[in-house]
Order: structure tokens, then sequence, then C-alpha cells
């Protein structure tokens, strides 16, 4: 291995251990006839909440950061699942753009003094969600930095909201967004499948080409680090069969992002890294059908996103998910017209 590669992989082994992020995985699916899938789990410490949302298009938007926020009016129809109704934290457009939000203690935003346009990072998500239709599109758009992201404490804790984006589409193109050292960094390519937590995308890599090397039928490592997690779903994403069967490659991916997921229960107070998987999310980008899962209901439920209209005289839909809410099939007649939630900002 050259020099650069070895000072990454040391780097990033000495933030693997004393990380203090949460855990959660993000993992793509290249199939055969433009089959592509995108596999998410959502690790949390604590409980945390969830609901999914169906956005019509023509909803006016606001960044949540005071009087200079970036407001706008989305172009597309958007299902999403939130965190405490106070973010968007996953989901599809009516495109087949898909959008994931995942926590890095690295993280380092640009301070805000107001001077510029704003965008709350609770919203970050439903910005990408509402205005773009394509990786390259969103790329195009975002590096030109029309806002500043913008976080805070996530509210009724003392803990500073750090996170990254994830997006993919119908295509198979792939792109992550972080924020180091207050600057924007974007890493776009296909070949981007996977995302997990610390450390930062580019020692993530370094230490996954090392593995690579290896072998993952040789060994893979096991642990429930963002590092090992990373490696697994690399590798297995790439060694399950390519096919355009829709049921076998959901199937496939849901096996990955499971192997992938912290058993529930587990939570460490040396290691908060170390969180128990809440749920998870499967989205056919090629069908429009969104799967979801929890780890406390034995089913795994879909929205087949073909029966939504989005037109923009369509009421806001909720889904609430909760310990006791049982779903099975196609969920959509299962949503409820409800006030959409307000994202959490400044």
């Amino acid at each position: 291995m050259n020099r650069k590669l070895i000072a990454l992989i040391s780097s990033a082994l000495m933030l693997v251990i004393g990380t203090t992020a949460q855990a959660c995985t993000r993992a793509v699916y290249h199939g055969e006839d433009q089959l592509v899938i995108t596999a998410r789990s959502m690790d949390w410490r604590d409980e945390i909440p969830a609901s999914l949302w169906l956005f019509p298009r023509g909803m006016q938007r606001h960044g949540a950061v005071g009087d200079n926020s970036v407001t706008w009016t989305s172009r597309y129809g958007s299902l999403i699942t939130s965190a405490f109704d106070i973010s968007s934290t996953d989901g599809m457009n009516e495109k087949g753009l898909v959008a994931n939000l995942l926590w890095l203690a690295e993280s380092s935003y640009p301070e805000y003094q107001g001077k510029r346009k704003g965008l709350s990072v609770a919203a970050w998500v439903q910005y990408v969600l509402d205005n773009f239709a394509t990786v390259a599109e969103t790329v195009d758009a975002l590096r030109a930095e029309p806002f500043v992201v913008v976080s805070a404490n996530i509210p009724g804790t003392q803990r500073f909201a750090t996170l990254h984006l994830s997006i993919s589409d119908a295509t198979g193109d792939s792109a992550i967004f972080e924020y180091i050292d207050g600057k924007l960094v974007i890493h776009h390519d296909p070949k981007y499948r996977v995302m997990t937590n610390s450390p930062i995308f580019e020692q993530q890599l370094a230490l996954n080409q090392y593995w690579q090397q290896i072998g993952g039928f040789t060994m893979l490592p096991g642990t429930n680090r963002a590092a090992d997690r990373f490696v697994r779903a690399s590798f297995y994403m790439d060694a399950i069969p390519k096919t355009a069967n829709t049921r076998v490659a959901v199937a496939g991916a849901f096996s990955v992002i499971r192997n992938a997921s912290v058993p529930f229960g587990i939570a460490s107070e040396t290691e908060p890294n170390i969180s128990s998987t809440r749920w998870r999310s499967v989205s056919d980008h090629k069908n429009r059908v969104y799967y979801f899962e929890t780890a406390l209901t034995p089913n795994t439920f879909w929205v087949d996103m073909k029966g939504i209209n989005f037109d923009k005289l369509q009421k806001v839909k909720k889904l609430t998910i909760n310990n006791s809410s049982l779903y099975s099939g196609n969920a959509l007649p299962d949503f409820v017209t409800a006030k959409p939630f307000t994202f959490a900002g400044l």
C-alpha cells in the first residue's frame, strides 16, 4: 500500500476508536435491466419516533433558520420518513431520487451569521427531494452552495446534530455530501454506493480498500463499528446475485442492510457509536416502491408510489409508526390527512 493510503487508514482507525457518532448504514444495489435499490438502517441509542409522509408538488417551504432562510416551492412530490416529526431523514421523490441523512461526528458546518441564505440540516433531505430529479442535477446545483447548511442541538437534548447526506437515483448514480472543517465536500460517482458514519468518507474508502485486498470470502470485520459495517455492506452488495427479478433483488438488499444492522437492545456507555437499529427502509428506484420495517414489528410493508397523486392540490398525508403499529402489504390506503410538520431550526 502507498504512503497516502497507509496514512488515511491510520487516521481512520484512530477516529473509529474514538468516535461518538450514532450508527446508520446506507447501501445501493445495482441489478440488471436498470434495477437500482437503496437500503438504509436507522440506528439510534434512544427511541426515535418515525412517521411516513406524502408531500405533494407545490408546497411552500422555508429553511427554518430565521429571516434569511432559503425558500422554495416543491417541484416534485415525495414520500419521506421523519424523525421526531421535526426532520426529513430518508425518502424518495416521484422521479426516483432517494436521499438519506446519516450521523457523522466529524461534521463541521460553516458558522452561520445570517448574512447568507441558510437551510436547517433538518430540511436538507427535503430540499433535495423537492427540487431535483437526478444525482447529477443535485450535485451541479449544490456545488454552487446557494445556501449554508445550519445545525443546532437536537430539540430537548444537549446533542449537536452532525450529519452527512447521501443521494442516489434511478440511473444508479450516487453522491455523498459532507461538511468538513466548515467546507462542503462532495463525492460523486456511481461506485460510491455505501455510506455509514465515522470516519469521513475519504477515510472509509481507504479502510475498504485494505479489506478488498484481503478478500471478503477470506475474512470480514464483524463488529458493530461504522467502519466494519461499511466494509461488510460494500462486500455483500457486490457479492449478492445481480438480477432483474425485483423480488429477489429487494430480498438481497434487505439481507445486506440487516447484516449491517445492530441487534435491538444493544448499547454501550463507553461506545455510544454502537446503537440499536430502530428501522430499515429499502427504496426501489425503478419501480418507485418504498419498503419499510421496524425492529419492534414482525411485518415488512411497502408503499407503491405509482398509486400516489402528487398533484399540488392534493393533501399532505401521514402514516404513524409506533410500537403497536402493524401494517402489511401496500400501506398506501392507511395514510391519513395531516398537517405537515415544521422543520427544527434556529
